[in-house]
């Protein structure tokens, strides 16, 4: 399973870096909420949702470089700090 851990949102925000490739797919709901489907190198697999009001949507909205309504994106690998 893959998981992102927490820190305050400023802080990630200032601290992400991506990788190069992807490692899954990002999309924007019509309500703001990002939807990760992402993937290991091992195949496995998970989903993720950010909605408006989690500390983490500032960051990954950062992370995927902007996204929109309906959009879907890349996502890259995040680095190993």
């Amino acid at each position: 399973m893959l998981a992102l851990a927490p820190l305050p949102a400023a802080a990630q925000i200032q601290s992400d870096c991506r990788g190069a490739g992807s490692i899954g797919m990002a999309v924007m709901a019509p309500d703001g909420t990002i939807t990760l489907s992402l993937h290991s190198q091992d195949g496995a697999m998970g989903a993720f949702a950010y909605h408006k009001n989690d500390p983490q949507y500032a960051r990954i909205l950062s992370h995927i470089g902007g996204i929109r309504p309906g959009e879907h994106k890349p996502v890259p690998p995040f680095c190993n700090n």
